[in-house]
């Protein structure tokens, strides 16, 4: 299966007008996540700009069974092609089978399914290469503790959903990382749980950590909204934040905000809008029967506060 990898730049050199009226599916698993909402926008504008293209775009509700019904709708409308950000990237396989039965093209964003490998010609997956995510946060977060004289450093682990193959993955790197050697410091794991991507679970789970008395030194928090939910926890508990490491990953608009309050020292920029311009050409071009690269991957950047000037327009 063929890969390539594409920077946001080379995304808008695709966009190209429709030689005739197209309707393309959407669904996508919440619409109540910051991120997965720069995503579908990037898309909604996309086809905005574009002739005689119609997106429907529909929310799951993080419900699987709501978002195969969709899928199911979209196929028995008569849709060109079906965009989906999957709810549970291990309940796919029925999805692409739907699609593969009705002969609609099918193209997953930004959550890898779990019959990525497998997939028919007439469905891709775009998104970014979540082994990158994981890895840039917990080297940067391993360098800022070792500038703080912070070795050995005791650190707790804010999950996404396990259902969700990029909560696995993010948290898979930090794991890899240690045990490479790769951490300028011994990093010890206090303890990691999932607070479900959301900020004001990660705020209880903080609350719950702050509660056992046991020092520790930074949280690796596999996206911004849970490490901006640990950073509320800790400033309504009295912590300098100048004394604690956070990390996240998405550099949303909020994440940025709490970089330049000095409160998040690190996140990962992963670009919604290229990801969601790259699905959508990935549709049009299957439902024109155009062969297009199966696996489509949009490059994660670091962001710090010495540049993260560059990101506060992307998102």
């Amino acid at each position: 299966m063929k890969k390539t990898l594409i920077a946001a730049t080379a995304m808008a050199t695709l966009m190209t007008s429709a030689a005739s009226a197209e309707t393309i599916g959407v669904t996508m698993a919440l619409f109540d996540d910051n991120f997965l909402t720069v995503l579908r926008n990037g898309m909604i504008d996309m086809a905005d700009n574009m002739e005689g293209v119609e997106l429907q775009v529909e929310d799951a509700q993080n419900d699987v069974a709501k978002q195969l019904n969709q899928i199911n709708n979209f196929i028995a409308s008569g849709v060109d092609a079906v965009i989906v950000n999957p709810v549970d990237t291990s309940a796919t396989q029925a999805m692409t089978s739907a699609a593969e039965a009705a002969g609609i093209p099918l193209v997953y964003v930004n959550r890898e399914p779990i019959n990525v490998d497998t997939l028919p010609d007439n469905q891709a997956f775009v998104a970014s290469d979540e082994r990158e995510s994981g890895t840039l946060e917990t080297l940067e977060v391993c360098k800022i503790l070792a500038e703080k004289g912070k070795d050995p450093a005791n650190v707790y682990v804010m999950m996404g959903e396990l259902s969700n193959q990029a909560a696995m993955q993010r948290t898979a790197d930090i794991h890899d990382v240690i045990e490479a050697g790769d951490c300028a410091v011994e990093l010890n794991i206090l303890d990691e749980q999932t607070a479900l991507w959301m900020r004001d679970r990660a705020q209880d789970l903080m609350t719950n950590w702050l509660t056992t008395g046991e020092p520790f030194d930074a949280v690796i928090s596999n996206n911004d909204e849970m490490a901006i939910g640990a950073i509320l926890s800790m400033k309504a508990n009295g912590i300098d934040m100048d004394d604690v490491v956070v990390g996240g990953i998405d550099a949303t608009v909020d994440g940025l905000a709490a970089m330049a309050a000095g409160d998040l020292d690190v996140t990962v920029f992963q670009d919604a809008a290229g990801q969601g311009a790259g699905a959508l050409n990935a549709a049009l071009s299957l439902s024109r029967g155009e062969d297009v690269e199966q696996k489509v991957y949009v490059p994660f950047q670091l962001v710090t506060p010495e540049n993260m000037a560059e990101f506060t327009t992307k998102n």
